[in-house]
Parts: C-alpha cells; structure tokens; sequence
C-alpha cells in the first residue's frame, strides 16, 4: 500500500456501550463518556447511519463513538460514528462516503481516476441515479460506490445483507460498459487489515454471479482501505480484487 494520507477529519463526542439495536437505524445505548471525560452512564437512542446488518460490529456490549446531533428537535440526539474491532475503529455511518469518495476521485488514488475532464454527482443512468460520471476526453466513466465493513480473515467482504439495489447498480455498470462507455466499481474499504475484495457470495449469490459477469464484461473495480484513527479518515491504498474474482 502507498503512504498514508489524512483524508478528512470525523470528529466524536462521546464514547458508548451499545445495549441493542430495535431495529436497522436505530440503537440503544450506554455513554460512558462525554467530550473525553468520564460522565454518569445514561442510556440513549442513537441514530445508526448505515443499511447494513453490522453483526460484527453492534452486537450488545461492544464499543461505539458517537457525535451529538445538531438539530434538537431530532427523536435520536445522537448518530454512531464508528465501532470497535479487532483492527481499531470501523466508520460504520455512510453519510461520509460520498466526500470520501469525492477526495478518492480528486487525489487520482488509482489509474482509473487519472487525467480527469469533469467529475458529476448522482447522474441518471437506465433505472438508477449511479454516484458519479467522469468524463476523460470523448470517454464517459460511469462509477457507482459501495461501502464494506465485513471481513473474512484478511478478505474485505460485500455486502452484510442481501441488497436488490446493490445488484441492480452492478447490472447498470454492465449496461454501461455493453453501450460503449466505461464504468468503475469503487469499494470503499474501512477494515485496514484487508488483504484483497471479494463480493460475499454467501450472504448474497446473486449479487456475487452479477459481480463476476461486471468483471468479465470490463466493469473495472477499484477496492480502497480506510481507516478512522483520532478523529481522522486515512487513505492506506489500494487492495485487489481475492484469487477467483480478478
């Protein structure tokens, strides 16, 4: 991997115990403490920013950062930041993902993203809005982002739960690359001990015999590791795709 680059700034309130999850966006927890300091534990409801299943990272007792959210009138006055594992911090909120990905474009990370005309977010394509088109001279680059937070050992895995629209976005990038233009797969990695990316083909098979036919069509993907360290995003570099899916 290449030399680490600070790539945004995330900052935390608190520290929690999460107590449980009553159901996808939301978690009841304990504070154990506030702004760095010890406070008297209290539980609250947080709000849990990612459509994920996040079984190996919001299981009752484990470690959560949490930031204080800025509308009072709000039902949840917290969102999770991140939780604990054995490889630090994990950001588990997807509300970065987009300006992760924007710093991604902009730095040139990967061969893919070099010698750019235009970047444009959220552009209709088919049936979908895909993330973002990147327009190099004539050529157009259709990219859609993913999100991954499950490991396998040293594999980065995705996704955490069987996703139609994930799959659906992958078909798009096909259609793409089928009509003449190219199209990127970015992953966005954020478990820094990720050796390689591979699509979870138990948890979704069908995602997975989607990702396998984008790879042979010419859908390039680009898998990036992250970690949240302080309060900071940093890029570690690039991983490829695991034996079998390359």
């Amino acid at each position: 991997m290449s030399e680490k680059e600070v790539v945004m700034e995330i900052p935390w309130d608190a520290e929690a115990r999460l107590l449980s999850r009553p159901n996808r966006f939301l978690g009841v927890v304990d504070i154990v403490s506030y702004s760095g300091s010890p406070s008297e534990i209290r539980e609250e409801k947080v709000h849990i920013h990612d459509p994920g299943r996040l079984e190996d990272l919001l299981y009752p007792g484990n470690e959560l950062l949490l930031k204080k959210a800025s509308n009072p009138d709000r039902k949840t006055g917290w969102d999770v930041i991140a939780a604990k594992a054995d490889d630090g911090w994990i950001l588990i909120n997807s509300a970065f993902h987009r300006k992760i990905a924007e710093w991604a474009i902009g730095n040139e990370v990967s061969p893919f993203l070099k010698g750019l005309d235009s970047v444009a977010a959220e552009q209709k394509f088919g049936d979908s809005r895909l993330d973002f088109l990147l327009l190099k001279g004539e050529t157009k680059i259709w990219v859609e982002v993913k999100g991954c937070t499950l490991t396998n050992g040293n594999k980065a895995i995705f996704p955490d739960a069987p996703t139609v629209r994930g799959k659906r976005h992958i078909e798009e990038l096909i259609k793409a690359v089928k009509g003449g233009d190219e199209s990127l797969l970015i992953v966005l990695v954020f478990r820094p001990d990720a050796k390689c990316f591979a699509p979870n083909e138990i948890i979704d098979p069908d995602l997975a015999e989607v990702f396998r036919e984008a790879v042979k069509e010419g859908v390039n993907v680009c898998p990036m590791v992250f970690s949240y360290e302080g309060q900071e995003i940093i890029y570690r570099g690039l991983i490829p795709l695991c034996d079998g899916w390359g």
